[in-house]
């Protein structure tokens, strides 16, 4: 028989607030409380992103499981799970708990060091945390949330070294072994991630968050960079586009080429025809 757990500021099991008396059935129809799961509501003027939807479902949990792999990874630097992404919850084998709608359960074997508990939110720790990324994501996304963990230095990249080697007989230790290498904090963004993942997986190497100088003086830091082909590639978020960033960019640009740098840029549009971008970069480094 499942337990649930206490109710968390804002954050609410429907039928607990109506036997409890703090509101009606009526009340919590027709006001306008977030539903972040079935019977779990959140207080409206709560920001609705993927930690307040694992706070909702943390209500749910048994006394055994835990929120953990991408959702977890939200609390060590890489808040990259969407809001309508599914809550990742690992619980034991033995646990046959499936969860409600917009729950992903994984059962797996625990250990008492591997738990924690953050915004009360009972969770795997930051090593765990890491371990099931690499396990249970694509290889993009896993090394994404791994770079921003790293950066935000929650682990390192000497303790996942550490991990896959005493990994050996692990449920994923081919996976885990396959993403640590590709690890690099210096990443500042999960497409750039993403973007270096797909160059590494096809032969290519280009160097993150490189300086370029020019006559011995700072021109730009550029995302991703071929240097001795003098090639820049730079991955353009949102805030590229913005009218008092795009007259900067620009100017940066010009500099870049003043200094005999070729400049790819690459937008989130692109990143949906990797094969093309690919294609671009290569075609690029093959000009002398």
């Amino acid at each position: 028989m499942t337990t649930y757990r206490r109710m968390t500021p804002g954050v609410f099991l429907g039928s607990q607030a109506i036997t409890e008396g703090y509101l009606t059935r009526n009340q919590l129809r027709t006001r306008s409380y977030q539903r972040l799961a079935q019977n779990v509501y959140a207080d409206p003027a709560l920001p609705l992103d993927h930690r307040l939807r694992c706070r909702g479902v943390a209500l749910l949990l048994p006394a055994d499981a835990l929120v953990g792999g991408h959702s977890a990874a939200a609390w060590y630097g890489a808040p990259f799970a969407g809001v309508a992404d599914p809550v990742t919850v690992v619980c034991p084998e033995e646990t046959r708990w499936a969860g409600p709608k917009g729950v992903r359960v994984h059962r797996t074997v625990l250990r008492r060091r591997d738990v924690t508990t953050r915004d009360d939110v009972p969770m795997t720790t930051a090593l765990r945390t890491a371990w099931d990324v690499m396990t249970l994501e694509p290889l993009t996304t896993a090394v994404a949330a791994l770079d921003a963990m790293v950066a935000a230095e929650h682990v390192t990249v000497a303790g996942l070294v550490a991990l896959a080697e005493a990994g050996a007989g692990r449920w994923g230790v081919s996976r885990v072994r396959r993403v640590v290498p590709l690890v690099d904090a210096r990443a500042e963004s999960p497409q750039e991630s993403r973007l270096r993942v797909c160059l590494a997986l096809v032969g290519l190497a280009p160097v993150p968050q490189f300086e370029v100088l020019h006559h011995g003086r700072f021109v730009a830091r550029v995302d991703l960079a071929f240097p001795e082909a003098r090639l820049a590639i730079e991955y353009e978020g949102a805030h590229h586009f913005e009218d008092d960033q795009i007259p900067k960019d620009d100017e940066r640009l010009d500099r870049l080429r003043a200094a005999g740098w070729r400049v790819i840029r690459v937008s989130a549009a692109d990143m949906r025809d990797l094969d093309g971008v690919l294609a671009r970069i290569r075609a690029a480094l093959a000009v002398p």
